[in-house]
């Protein structure tokens, strides 16, 4: 096989430049690696070749392939050693100053047809182009570290870069054995564009005094799958490289409510506590491992009230299956007893307001966060109001902990936890591909690989409905009072055009006035469309996802 480019240039000789240089060797190109300090060059070119002796130990590698290999990597002691390079991958520090400047004498070096790439992660491509002579050669070519376990890249083309350099960047990264993605001169690009809501607004969901940060890493390590926690990553990334990525991606668009910065990080930042490398961050670190504080016990609860189910609650069905399943007495008048816990299922609604709007003693009011399948989950999720009494919250506590699956309990917030944050992430989601910065393929490729997440944005949304998911964004929009978690247009024309076809399947293929009828909770009375859905209102619905039966009052 012929690769793209033969002879490839590498500047950085850090964890990204050498594991950049490492993936072209081994897809053939003859490969110079370049840093300003010799010794670290040497380094990093030790450093891949007992990469690459380990991978022979494991068997993965021949001792063929890894004679080939180290033939292939050298270093350079000074940039005129790449004159012959027909790419430059620059993995340099990210200031802007720096890399304008080494770009503009690696033109004085290189051949006129040769393609300058930059590796950053946050800076304009178009920007640091704007004084090259030959701006339709330069892209940008962002990898994540470790490179060679993060198969993934995107592919950033600057506003004057001829689409063939893009082709080419394209087929050289699934010669390196990577999964290229296109991506659009923006903020962020792709990944970290897609990734501000997960880290962000869980801070937010901290910052309200909703949930600890141990209890909110569990919830969504639990409840939706992710590997780690949000405040595990930022230890993990360490908050003197995400902090300024935050701050960095929230100036570029002007002050974007949806990804405005917090003083948590900001305030640890300062003060030094930046995660895993120095031994404090979110969490403190012992030999390595996070210190992660015990969960509350199980309340011992002798006499268990009654439960009393409302009839809006999200997976209603669902729910009262894992009632009878505890063993719980069901109570199924059409309100509770004055002894009954009350259990109501929200979407995107406080527990308060729910209370409220339904009647509800809020003293025995407990929400359940239903927003996947209890099946499908490895916790439950509860929340209470500011006047749930103690003993019905260590009832539904123990309650739900019998068959030994854990609980979180939370204080009230508009969309608990989980669905705050997912909605979070479908919404930014919806808008990066409303602005055409990618394709929503691309998307989906770049969050499950780049960011690890149990699955991308789009199966979310299918799996548990459009509708859920606009009625979280423009209910916890309301609660907050903020344009913070406002839908994204893409996001509720997907829903319209969902809950239109929707309505075109129903028996008459026509709105029944049952369907056009307005539930007191609508989110929104200016989003018609939501309220006439039969997924969202139809008393039978027979849809996918949390408004499954779902009782129109």
């Amino acid at each position: 096989m012929t690769v793209s480019f033969q002879k490839v240039a590498v500047i950085g000789a850090g964890a990204m430049g050498r594991g950049i240089a490492q993936i072209a060797a081994q897809a053939g190109s003859q490969v110079w690696l370049y840093d300003t300090q010799p010794e670290a060059t040497a380094k990093a070119r030790d450093a891949v070749f007992q990469q690459w002796d380990k991978l022979q130990e494991k068997g993965r590698l021949s001792a063929e392939a890894v004679a080939g290999h180290k033939s292939r990597l050298q270093g350079a002691s000074a940039l005129q050693d790449l004159a012959e390079c027909d790419l430059v991958v620059e993995a340099i520090v990210e200031k802007i100053d720096v890399k304008k400047s080494l770009f503009t004498e690696l033109e004085k070096v290189l051949a006129s047809t040769a393609v300058l790439v930059t590796n950053t992660s946050s800076l304009s491509v178009t920007a640091i182009a704007a004084a090259l002579q030959r701006p339709a050669l330069f892209a940008g070519y962002h990898f994540f570290n470790p490179v060679p376990l993060m198969k993934v890249v995107e592919v950033i083309a600057g506003l004057k870069t001829d689409p063939s350099v893009c082709k080419r960047l394209t087929e050289f990264a699934r010669q390196m054995g990577h999964t290229p993605v296109q991506a659009q001169d923006t903020p962020g690009f792709i990944v970290n564009h897609a990734g501000r809501g997960y880290g962000t607004e869980a801070l937010r969901i901290v910052s309200e005094g909703v949930a600890d940060f141990a209890t909110i890493d569990r919830i969504l390590r639990d409840q939706v799958g992710f590997k780690l926690g949000p405040f595990e990553l930022f230890d993990l990334t360490a908050l003197d490289v995400s902090h300024h990525v935050i701050e960095a991606i929230y100036h570029q668009y002007y002050e974007e409510p949806r990804y405005r910065p917090n003083v948590i990080t900001a305030q640890r930042l300062a003060g030094g506590v930046v995660g895993k490398k120095v031994g404090e961050g979110f969490y403190k670190y012992v030999d390595g491992a996070a210190q992660v504080p015990a969960e509350p016990p199980v309340p011992v609860v002798d006499n268990m009230p009654p439960v009393w189910v409302s009839p809006r609650a999200a997976r209603r069905m669902d729910l009262l299956q894992v009632l009878k399943n505890l063993g719980a007495k069901i109570e199924t008048g059409a309100s509770p007893s004055p002894e009954a816990l009350t259990l109501v299922a929200p979407l995107g609604f406080d527990i308060t307001t729910v209370a409220v709007v339904e009647r509800l003693d809020p003293a025995r009011t407990v929400g359940i966060d239903m927003l996947f399948e209890d099946g499908a989950t490895k916790r439950r999720v509860l929340a209470t109001n500011p006047a749930t009494r103690a003993d019905m919250r260590d009832a539904a506590h123990a309650l739900f902990a019998r068959d030994g699956k854990a609980v979180s309990v939370i204080r009230d917030s508009g969309g608990f936890v989980t669905q705050r944050v997912v909605a979070t992430i479908v919404n930014i989601a919806s808008d990066i591909c409303q602005q055409r910065i990618c394709s929503p393929q691309d998307l989906e490729t770049a969050v499950t690989l780049g960011l690890a997440y149990p699955m991308g944005p789009w199966p979310w949304a299918t799996d548990w409905g459009r509708t859920a998911s606009l009625r979280c964004c423009s209910t916890c929009k309301r609660f907050m009072a903020t344009p913070v978690i406002a839908p994204a247009p893409g996001c509720a024309a997907g829903v319209r055009l969902a809950c239109h076809s929707c309505t075109l399947k129903t028996e008459h293929d026509r709105p029944t006035a049952q369907h056009q009828r307005r539930s007191d909770l609508d989110p929104d009375p200016q989003q018609p469309g939501v309220s006439q859905c039969p997924r969202a209102r139809n008393v039978r619905c027979r849809g996918r996802g949390p408004e499954r039966g779902r009782v129109q009052p």
